[in-house]
């Protein structure tokens, strides 16, 4: 099953240079490791054998996804993007309603989000719920703690 993301080419072009890095560094790196504790004898009973394959298996599941993900991604064109709602790479200012805190955040992928950042991926439950309003509208998301309510402030890209 083929999920496509949306990334700018910073965001996709730090994907690649992960994959790259895993493929050429790490994947060598654990291969020598296997070899060397596969040298110190008996493999049944050889903790460092073990840990190293484990360590592999974990590397080549983590490659296999990373390629998916870089297979599926998309390098979304923001001049062509309606600016009058709130879509991915939109950076949103919004208040919430009961304590009147506000915070400002850019909708990414969900690979390129760091909430500390203000980096808010798009399929989390606020970027859902922000998705497709406008200025002045009153963003009504479920979260874990019940109903929160966001006014949107002002969109930008």
């Amino acid at each position: 099953m083929s999920n496509v993301s949306y990334y700018t080419e910073e965001g996709l072009k730090k994907l690649k240079n992960e994959l790259a890095h895993l493929e050429q560094v790490e994947r060598p790196r654990v291969s020598q490791e296997i070899a060397d504790a596969r040298d110190k004898g008996d493999l049944s009973e050889n903790a460092e054998y073990h840990a190293a394959k484990e360590e592999q298996s974990l590397l080549e599941t983590k490659i296999a996804k990373l390629k998916n993900v870089v297979a599926n991604a998309r390098i979304i064109d923001e001049s062509q993007l309606d600016l009058s709602k709130i879509l991915i790479h939109s950076i949103v200012k919004i208040k919430n309603t009961v304590n009147g805190m506000e915070f400002t955040y850019t909708l990414v992928a969900d690979s390129e989000s760091d909430v500390r950042n203000g980096k808010l991926s798009v399929n989390s439950p606020i970027g859902k719920g922000l998705l497709g309003k406008k200025v002045g509208d009153i963003a009504e998301i479920q979260v874990p703690n019940g109903i929160m309510k966001f006014e949107v402030m002002e969109i930008s890209r």
